[in-house]
């Protein structure tokens, strides 16, 4: 692959018309292929009410550029969704299921209904009351 592919530029000669083509830098070890965007709904148990789970949660969905939404319940547990690229959602599993909010205690998480999605169905990741 040349150096110019490989920046995400790719200059483009068609009957004597120049352009630029600006590929995406999206790209995945998945042997080339754009990076795959996934959703799934959480719900984490454990001391996370009253411990800033949620802004924690926010900020760390920010961090890794998810989109979704997040809130309390009546069961006192915190519960959401969350979308983006597979490797960061794989991430923010993680950070759910071992770290959460410097004063939370998590139990445990539980994900439902993962799946490839072809958009983003948020514009941010939001605190719902």
């Amino acid at each position: 692959m040349n150096a110019a592919l490989k920046s995400g530029l790719l200059v483009v000669l068609s009957a004597g018309l120049c352009g630029f083509v600006f590929l995406s830098g999206r790209k995945t070890e998945e042997k080339g292929n754009m990076a795959k965007l996934v959703g799934v709904d959480f719900e984490v148990f454990g001391r996370v009410q009253g411990v800033f789970f949620r802004k924690y949660t926010q900020k760390k969905a920010e961090e890794l550029s998810l989109k979704g939404w997040c809130m309390n319940t009546d069961q006192s547990t915190v519960t959401g969704r969350v979308e983006g690229e597979k490797s960061k959602v794989e991430m923010m599993k993680d950070w759910l299921r071992k770290t959460g909010s410097p004063q939370s205690a998590i139990d445990k998480a539980e994900f439902k209904n993962e799946q490839e999605i072809t958009e983003i169905s948020f514009p941010n990741f939001s605190i719902r009351r």
